[in-house]
Parts: C-alpha cells; sequence; structure tokens
C-alpha cells in the first residue's frame, strides 16, 4: 500500500514553498466559479481535486468545506505537490501520479462509491509552460522536455529520437490534429539524422519550415508541442481511466466536472458523458421503467465568459463539462 500524505508531511528532499519562490508561479485558474459550484460542495462531503496544478480550484472546494470535509489531490508534477504539502490544511490528502490510480487511492481510504465530487482541469498548467526549462511551449528556448512527472525516463526529445517516421505522423494527426502530419514527421525524422532534437526552439524551426501554410495569428508549431506532450504523457489514456474510474468511485448525488481545452479532449469527455447518461431500451428483456433510466445525468457545457477571457487569454478555449450519478 502507497502512502498518501497529509498537507504537514513535507518532502525531505525540498523545503515547502514560500512567499517569493520561483515555485510560487502566478496561476489563474479557469472557470473557477463554474466549476466549484458544478460540483455542487456539501460541506461534510468528499472531494477529488485530480489536477492540484497550484490549487486555485483546491482552495475554493476548501472554501465550502466544513473541518469534516476532506479534500483528496493528485497531481504528476512535484512542484504542485510541494505547494500542496504547504498549504498545511488537515483536511488534504496528498498523492502525487497519475490521477489514472483514483479508484486505488479511493479504496486505500474506504470511500469506494462515496466520493462527493471529482474535478479534472486537463492539459498543461500555466506555471510549466512558462517555464523555459519544462519545455512545455515554443515560444521561449528551453531543454525538449515535456515531462508532467519529472521522475519518468522518458522525455519528449528521447521520444523523438526514437519514434518512426509513420508512428510521429499519425502521433501528430491524431493528438493533434495537424492537417500537414506527413511532411512535418518527414522533416524531423529528416533534422534528426544529422543532430539531436534537443531543444523547443529548433522543434518550433523544423515545423514552420514543414508547414506550406499556416494561420498568422497561430503559431504553426502549436498543434505539434500539444501532441507530443500529449504522447509524451500518455495523457488521452489517463483521462479515459479517469472517467471510467470516477463513474464507478462517485456516490449517489455525486458529480465529476472536466475542463478541456482542446477538441480532442473534449470529443472523450462528451461522448463518455453521453454515453453514461443516455437512457438505453433493450431489445427483448422485459423490465420496469425505472430500470430503463441511465445512471448519471449530465448538464449542458460551459464557456468561459467574455470577461474571463479578457482578463484570461488561456481561457478562450476552455470547456467545462459536469454530470451527476443519479441511480
Amino acid at each position: 500500500m502507497r502512502k498518501v500524505y497529509r498537507s504537514r508531511c513535507y518532502s525531505k528532499k525540498s523545503d515547502p514553498p514560500r512567499a517569493g519562490d520561483q515555485r510560487f508561479v502566478e496561476h489563474r485558474p479557469v472557470l473557477l466559479e463554474e466549476a466549484v459550484d458544478g460540483l455542487n460542495v456539501k460541506k461534510d462531503g468528499f472531494y477529488v481535486d485530480a489536477t492540484f496544478g497550484r490549487g486555485g480550484h483546491a482552495k475554493a472546494i476548501l472554501e465550502k468545506l466544513s473541518s469534516k470535509g476532506r479534500l483528496l489531490i493528485f497531481d504528476k508534477d512535484e512542484r504542485a505537490i510541494d505547494v500542496a504539502r504547504s498549504m498545511e490544511d488537515k483536511r488534504i490528502l496528498i498523492e502525487q501520479g497519475s490521477f489514472n490510480r483514483l479508484e486505488e487511492v479511493v479504496k486505500e481510504q474506504g470511500m469506494q462509491g462515496r466520493v462527493d465530487g471529482v474535478l479534472a482541469d486537463l492539459g498543461v498548467s500555466s506555471p510549466q509552460l512558462d517555464e523555459a526549462l519544462r519545455g512545455f511551449s515554443f515560444m521561449q528556448d528551453g531543454p525538449l522536455d515535456m515531462r508532467m512527472d519529472q521522475t519518468q525516463e522518458e522525455t519528449a526529445e528521447s521520444w523523438l529520437a526514437e519514434v518512426s517516421e509513420a508512428e510521429l505522423a499519425r502521433v501528430l494527426k491524431e493528438y493533434g490534429e495537424e492537417r500537414y502530419a506527413k511532411r512535418i514527421a518527414r522533416r524531423i525524422v529528416e533534422a534528426r539524422g544529422s543532430a539531436p532534437i534537443s531543444t523547443t526552439s529548433r522543434l518550433a524551426t523544423l515545423v514552420k519550415e514543414a508547414t506550406p501554410r499556416f494561420d498568422e495569428h497561430k503559431h504553426p508549431a502549436t498543434r505539434t508541442f500539444q501532441a507530443i506532450r500529449i504522447a509524451v504523457n500518455n495523457e488521452l489514456k489517463d483521462l479515459e481511466d479517469l472517467l471510467d474510474q470516477s463513474a464507478r468511485v462517485l456516490a449517489v448525488g455525486g458529480r465529476l466536472a472536466v475542463i478541456s481545452f482542446h477538441s480532442l479532449e473534449d470529443r472523450i469527455v462528451k461522448r463518455f458523458m453521453e454515453k453514461n447518461s443516455k437512457k438505453w431500451v433493450p431489445a427483448e428483456i422485459p423490465l420496469k421503467s425505472e430500470e430503463l433510466k441511465a445512471p448519471f445525468k449530465s448538464f449542458p457545457k460551459i464557456k468561459a465568459s467574455r470577461e474571463e477571457v479578457l482578463s484570461n487569454p488561456r481561457a478562450r478555449s476552455s470547456m467545462l463539462r459536469i454530470m451527476e450519478r443519479v441511480a
């Protein structure tokens, strides 16, 4: 059994972050009020923040919880975990790692089928994007890393060094929805033959060279960076696991709220919620009407307001979907 840390347990490797520490990069959570309101927080409830980040959503949930409430948080990023531990709140349970272990950890806490809400804010966080050394962004030069969990061995650089041209083209097309996937993959494979692709600026330049036409208001490497990041961090499989496990751990009345930032993630969430919210009618099995009800109900998609987008441009593509267990 792994140890789930309470917030007072600090890592021996690092002290908790303090004001002025670089780990306290300003982070503005997207759809904050909408997501927390969507969870319909009960003061004594048990909740999960599957993507802690810098704790914006978590703090808002904690404000609604009593001393009896509990919040289990997940994050792959050690710096995010440091921030969570620094909060020194006895109501917090901390798990470093992927949220694909949600059900396992919930069972260890004796809360299977008793979770009142799960929140996931998908994708890369603002502090990760803003730090050049993490290698998530083409806007500033840095090592081609892209690992959300920095204990993971494989980086974007090592992945690009080994991946086949065909597999790279598939990833760019499926995960980045990149129309020039084959051209970009061919250019990257050609270039790595002469020198390793080890920086974000070199990768961005190669993508731009391979792209014949692009929107002047959108960098041509945007989709490629997204696709490689998803592949390196196994994001889509983890998301599918989270959705399936959330459906099993929620109590009746419990809610799942997911914020996504691109159509690929949103389609996965949408299809999952539609599948579990539809009434189903078996062809030849006689059932009572109450047995035909779906176990969940879903709510209309919510997008960031114009005011939020103006104050926080990263909210522009955000989408919030919510579903509730009803049976």
